[in-house]
């Protein structure tokens, strides 16, 4: 099959990339033909024949381009007129949306549609929801400038993120989220989509409240490559967090618990905005009895780097306030033979099974936290046992990605089966 997918970003970003990533490399050697469509950037790995893509927009960037990229997210006719191009050349048979929202827009799918009337055709368009956002403007079921998780949008109506300034607790950011969340809504543009590929069966429940999309989610957790295991009789030598230094990834709540456990060694792998917070951390931390200091932090960590530092740690910590999704790190530390201890929210608890392969703790209690750490670390036979059963655990129920392609690729075609489907 042709197959062309479609994300924002065509770099190494976060786990939508790793996704699509992934996913191309096995469609190619499985024999499909794969090409990308997104935003053009410096540090763009994949793309199309025809190499058109969007310009790049930054709506985080100072001076003119700050004021000017927020009104270019409701509808792109620039991603529209790049597409067309690409899907002239390449004729894929299937269109692959991950994140499209904001920097191409949901015009993208009346592209598809448009050469399909043009061409008396029927393209298959799959949806990966890597996030909420075609039910919560904001993406994250949390108003910013509270911490309070929150389903108004869900229940209600979209028009609730402009109230809260949800998106970067701006209201101007928030007035275009409502926008767009309204016109595509009334639009009925999301209709057009064949299938909603949901990771997890939390991201299914959020998404069947909408009329247009609830008869076509799907359930297939996100795939995962079952790394080495750690060896067995090293207990690990610290506690490791590592993704995202952000506020709704638990930043803070992690360094309260660091703050709590004087006595155990932390590593913190990683980058973001809360990244002063965390030098300031590693400046206040005090030196343990065999000299080293209690914080280290080793910045952004990926390939077998981050493999090694995840096989070498006791436990790992996943303290995320916000509800996640299927979150590729805490599944390759629980593959990797590490118990991760985790909030109970969104989609997380489906991957765990509390008190045999990790803990789940409450979101937002840096106390709790802490003390899970604490019992965990001062157990090294327990570590042991719940890593074991992570491991076990993630062999039988985590899919490879050729697996997943093969689930898949009935979508591709049409031939999937909605009604209770649950590819695990």
């Amino acid at each position: 099959m042709r197959i062309l997918i479609v994300n924002k970003f065509l770099f190494p970003n976060g786990g939508s990339e790793s996704y699509i990533f992934g996913l191309g490399e096995e469609l190619s050697r499985q024999g499909h033909e794969v090409q990308y469509f997104g935003m053009e950037h410096a540090g763009r790995i994949v793309g199309n024949r025809t190499e058109s893509y969007t310009s790049e927009i930054d709506f985080h960037a100072p001076g003119p381009e700050k004021f000017a990229a927020p009104f270019r997210l409701l509808y792109s006719r620039e991603a529209r007129r790049k597409l067309r191009a690409v899907l002239d050349d390449f004729r894929p048979e299937a269109v692959h949306l991950n994140n499209i929202n904001f920097q191409l827009t949901p015009s993208v799918i009346d592209e598809v549609r448009a050469r399909d009337r043009r061409n008396g055709s029927r393209t298959r368009i799959i949806f990966t929801a890597h996030d909420s956002q075609w039910m919560c403007p904001g993406h994250l079921l949390r108003i910013p400038s509270t911490g309070e998780r929150c389903r108004r949008c869900v229940d209600g109506s979209v028009w609730n993120c402009a109230a809260h300034r949800c998106i970067h607790d701006s209201r101007l950011r928030s007035i275009l989220g409502s926008m767009e969340g309204w016109i595509y809504r009334h639009r009925k543009t999301y209709a057009q989509v064949d299938a909603v590929i949901c990771p997890s069966a939390f991201m299914a429940e959020i998404l069947s409240h909408h009329p247009m999309l609830g008869s076509k989610c799907v359930v297939m957790h996100n795939f995962v490559n079952l790394p080495e295991r750690k060896k067995q009789e090293d207990p690990g030598g610290y506690v490791l967090y590592f993704g995202r230094y952000g506020e709704e990834k638990g930043l803070r709540e992690m360094l309260g618990a660091v703050r709590l456990c004087r006595e155990i060694p932390f590593v913190m792998a990683g980058r973001g905005e809360l990244q002063p917070e965390v030098d300031a951390a590693v400046r206040e931390a005090e030196t343990l009895a065999d000299g080293t200091r209690q914080l280290k932090d080793v910045g952004f960590q990926s390939g077998e780097a981050l493999r090694q530092l995840v096989r070498e740690a006791r436990l790992v910590v996943f303290p995320s306030v916000c509800h996640e999704n299927c979150p590729l790190s805490l599944m390759e530390a629980q593959a990797a033979g590490v118990p991760v201890i985790a909030s109970a929210l969104g989609g997380i608890p489906e991957l765990m099974e509390d008190g045999r392969t990790g803990m789940l703790v409450p979101a937002g209690d840096p106390g709790k936290l802490a003390d899970a750490i604490h019992t965990l670390w001062s157990d090294p036979g327990r570590c042991r046992t719940f890593g074991d059963r992570a491991a076990e655990m993630a062999a039988g129920r985590y899919r490879s990605v050729a697996s997943y392609v093969e689930n898949l690729l009935p979508y591709y075609r049409g031939e999937g089966s909605f009604v209770g489907e649950n590819a695990g």
